[in-house]
């Protein structure tokens, strides 16, 4: 029998099957093309040579971009001898803009001698599995390639799967927990009625979230979010439990950090005074973090004895602990002063206590200026701290309040002597400056330094004293423009007006 006679005796048959059904003779003219053939491909018989084939019909490679050779189409290497076995085509054209998959199986035909006569091709629509087929290979990249750690277990438990991620986390070897149950990561931190109240949630077909402490195969703890999901059947069993869970330890560690931050940040800003009523004289400080919490102090304190003490400290490094620090040395000094010390015997007493308690890499510059309203003078101890100035009504430099002694914390046994008396004037005016603020660099890296601060006083000397440190604050920042402040700054300036 030939092609001719097959083609006789075959249509209702082939127009019967499910799949479609092409047949070319061994010219490549389309003999057949049963009615499934053209509801797939959305284009029907045409008089078209071979080589036209991929380009009239659509037909791509499976990744639906490159055109498929006409040379390498099934039906062409059918009707060249060669048996074809469930090729992957992609179909697009107008009827078919979303484009189809097809699966393709070709054939040759020959007749009763053995002689090549034509080809054929059966193909089905595939598309559905295909794409279902793409959306597991897309899941199942996501859950390999994931950040989260991805558990499937039986109903029972028993672990069957755990991504890479898994192995990062916890530092077991996907081996290693096959067949056993996610209780190995258990910290001990939760009690049993914590993991029967997640059980029942789960048995009941229900998600459950939570935040769980588990412990690492090296015994170190870790933070998890985790969602853990019953997976059912058609018949709405439950069959397999999937866990995600994500790492949150550096996260919570932050969130901690943070509060500790704000906690410390606002104790802290309630010591801060930044003025204080003294007749006479019109004072005001500020103080401006590198970070949440300030390394810098500053204080007013009026004694008992009718003088005014004025304090610029600095602990060599900011942060929390520098802000603490600087929180007990002001309450030490508060306290001591309020009991009538003198300045020296304070400083003296706060070094022996800062030298037992701080570690060598830490200790305290400090400047302290008491100032007498009545007799109009003022005495100083400057302990390894940048000078402190006196200026005149002009202007200029009266008296460098220059170092004296090391820092705080550094050395046992010091004494710490204070300056002779020094009187004041009206219009007189005393800066107080820490080094955040000399050191305040620009973009070639000059520092800001001590002739700057003092021009910037000098322009606002009519000022109130509030207004001069305001002043002095914003010539610091419009000196090192956009480069971060990388200290704190702390500034504090005294005014003698003379009006009692």
């Amino acid at each position: 029998m030939n092609l001719h006679e097959d083609l006789q005796t075959l249509p209702a048959l082939i127009e019967s099957l499910a799949e479609g059904v092409i047949v070319a003779d061994q010219s490549g003219r389309f003999r057949y093309f049963n009615r499934v053939a053209e509801e797939i491909l959305g284009v029907g018989l045409l008089e078209v040579s071979p080589e036209e084939w991929s380009r009239t019909y659509g037909v791509f490679r499976p990744d639906g971009f490159t055109p498929f050779p006409p040379e390498e189409l099934p039906l062409a290497r059918a009707i060249a001898g060669e048996e074809v076995r469930e090729e992957l085509l992609f179909i697009r054209n107008p009827e078919r803009s979303g484009g189809v998959f097809i699966r393709v199986t070709a054939s040759p035909i020959r007749d009763d001698s053995g002689t090549l006569s034509g080809g054929t091709v059966i193909f089905r629509d595939v598309t559905r599995s295909v794409r279902r087929e793409e959306k597991l290979r897309q899941l199942s990249n996501a859950v390999e390639q994931g950040a989260d750690a991805v558990i499937i277990t039986d109903r029972a438990g028993l672990i069957e799967y755990v991504n890479p991620a898994f192995e990062g986390i916890t530092g077991y070897r996907r081996e290693e927990v096959l067949g056993r149950k996610p209780g190995l990561l258990k910290s001990g931190r939760h009690d049993d009625d914590f993991y029967r109240a997640m059980w029942s949630t789960l048995r009941n077909g229900d998600p459950w979230q939570g935040t769980v402490l588990n412990r690492r195969k090296d015994d170190v703890t870790w933070w998890s979010q985790q969602t853990i999901t019953p997976i059912k059947d058609h018949e709405g069993e439950i069959t397999h439990f999937v866990s995600v869970a994500r790492d949150i330890t550096d996260f919570l560690e932050r969130e901690r950090h943070e509060t500790r931050m704000q906690v410390a940040r606002e104790i802290q800003q309630r010591l801060y005074h930044d003025s204080i009523d003294v007749p006479g004289f019109d004072i005001a400080g500020v103080s401006h973090s590198a970070e949440e919490t300030n390394g810098d102090y500053f204080d007013f304190l009026s004694t008992p004895d009718g003088r005014i003490w004025l304090i610029l400290g600095d602990v060599c490094s900011h942060g929390v602990g520098s802000a603490l620090i600087m929180a007990q040395i002001r309450a030490y000094i508060r306290a001591l002063a309020l009991e009538g010390h003198e300045p020296g015997v304070v400083l003296q007493r706060l070094n022996a206590e800062l030298v037992d308690d701080l570690d060598p890499y830490h200790y305290v510059t400090l400047v302290l200026v008491r100032i007498d309203p009545e007799g109009r003078s003022l005495e100083y101890i400057n302990a390894g701290h940048p000078s402190a100035y006196l200026l005149g009504s002009s202007g200029a430099v009266r008296l460098e309040m220059e170092s004296q002694r090391v820092p705080l914390g550094f050395l046992p046994d010091q004494d710490f002597p204070r300056s002779e008396s020094i009187p004041l004037e009206k219009g007189d005016t005393v800066l107080l400056l820490s080094d955040g603020l000399l050191e305040a660099g620009d973009e070639t890296e000059e520092m800001y330094g001590p002739d700057r601060a003092m021009e910037a006083v000098r322009s606002r000397l009519d000022d109130e004293a509030k207004e001069i440190v305001s002043h002095l604050c914003r010539s610091v920042r419009e000196f090192s423009g956009d480069i971060p402040q990388e200290d704190d700054i702390t500034v504090v300036v005294v005014r003698v007006t003379g009006e009692v």
